[in-house]
């Protein structure tokens, strides 16, 4: 009978330590883990990152130069060109807030591909190589935003080439103020574009500036843009270039 009863019933002592284990249980259900935070992260500085304010035209880097770390554009707006061997340009991107560039690095890419130039007054967050890879591996938050990212640049590279193969110069030139307004990427897009000449249009969407020129004299004629105090709008109607056949 007694060897019956010690089948189920427990020492004092494992009693106690299961209820010990269920109230720990308790607690730790109830304690919030800490949620890691990637735009304070972007936003902040520190040993292996640095914020840096650039003035309009400075290069941020140069064509060839040591690729060592990874720039996050905090405010204003960058330009990244290469130039082949006989010395044209050609402008590969604009980009502003909130837009990651410079990664060829954490590639492989020993050397810049291209030039990176601020086209405004412009702040960067500068995040070196190896910082960058940490928290790639130890923040999922920040990871999960950096791919989803790269993921969307890329597409926009896929789409880019489609245009450059299939679309004439008057689309492509009303597709690129649409993107750098950031219609699509905002709830607001922005009312008024950073500065960008005629010349580097034509350099973006492979044309001659003359082309340009009468394709933004139309744009206008037909209130698609505006010129106000120096700066370029965008009006929506603007996609009816775009998505006409």
């Amino acid at each position: 009978m007694f060897d019956s009863l010690q089948t189920v019933i427990l020492p004092r002592s494992n009693i106690g330590l299961g209820c010990n284990l269920a109230a720990m249980a308790k607690k730790l259900k109830n304690v919030r883990v800490p949620v890691f935070d990637a735009q304070a992260f972007l936003d902040s500085a520190g040993v292996s990152r640095k914020v840096v304010e650039y003035r309009s035209s400075q290069k941020v880097y140069s064509q060839g130069g040591p690729a060592t770390s990874v720039m996050y554009v905090q405010k204003g707006g960058v330009k990244l060109t290469v130039v082949n061997e006989v010395g044209k340009e050609a402008v590969l991107a604009i980009l502003g807030p909130g837009e990651f560039f410079g990664e060829g690095g954490m590639a492989g890419q020993s050397v810049r591909m291209g030039t990176a130039t601020a086209i405004t007054p412009t702040t960067l967050l500068v995040i070196e190589k190896n910082e960058m890879a940490r928290v790639l591996h130890a923040e999922h938050a920040f990871s999960d935003r950096f791919v989803s990212y790269m993921l969307s640049r890329n597409i926009r590279i896929e789409e880019d080439l489609i245009d450059q193969l299939f679309n004439s110069s008057e689309k492509r030139l009303a597709r690129t103020l649409l993107l750098l307004a950031r219609y699509g990427k905002e709830p607001q897009p922005q009312k008024m574009l950073p500065k960008v000449s005629q010349e580097m249009l034509a350099e973006m969407i492979g044309t001659t500036r003359s082309r340009v020129n009468f394709f933004m004299n139309k744009f206008r004629k037909l209130g698609f843009i505006q010129y106000n105090n120096g700066g370029l709008q965008v009006d929506s109607s603007l996609l009816s270039v775009v998505l006409h056949e």
